[in-house]
């Protein structure tokens, strides 16, 4: 191969790299964030998941109850930590307008059922089977808990483990007056 070859082939070597460099920014950049990123104060997007026992949970359902939006999994220690203090506070508050729905982010009916026979929790636990919730809430560390006021708005967005006393201080912030 001689010089002029070699210089060709090197300059198309570039020319083809930077080109696919240049495709894939555009395409990274086009499908980032395709859900808007929520913020205190914003709607809570609706959402319709069934729980365990086959009954169907619409978030809009719930308007006038403050709800603890817990998403969580069952390799999550810490989520296998709060649930024993998060099941004890929804028995305590679910008269006065609380309520806790617990979504499993994409495990089977089996594991998720095992999880909650052992753990003994009795508030309603969704899977979120094809992740649209995860996304449209743009979850990312697990636990995440979204505090959402009987209006139907974010209230707070709290990542990682709660502590008892924080638990209880949520739940009543989004308590109905």
């Amino acid at each position: 191969m001689d010089k002029k070859s070699r210089r060709l082939f090197m300059r198309l070597f570039i020319l083809v790299i930077l080109a696919g460099a240049i495709v894939f920014t555009v395409y990274n950049s086009l499908t980032k964030e395709k859900n808007k990123v929520l913020q205190v104060g914003d709607a809570a997007p609706d959402f319709e998941l069934v729980d365990m026992n086959g009954e169907t949970h619409n978030l809009s359902e719930y308007k006038g109850q403050g709800v603890f939006l817990n998403f969580w999994g069952t390799w999550c220690k810490p989520c296998e930590r709060e649930f024993p203090i998060i099941d004890k506070y929804y028995q305590e508050y679910k008269d006065e307008g609380i309520q806790v729905l617990a979504v499993n982010i994409a495990e089977s009916d089996f594991v998720v059922q095992d999880y909650i026979d052992r753990k003994g929790l009795s508030f309603p636990v969704l899977i979120d089977k094809n992740k649209s919730v995860m996304l449209a809430y743009n979850i990312k560390p697990l636990p995440t808990t979204i505090l959402v006021n009987p209006e139907g708005k974010i209230e707070k967005i709290i990542t990682g483990e709660m502590s008892d006393e924080s638990i209880l201080s949520y739940m009543n912030q989004i308590k109905p007056e």
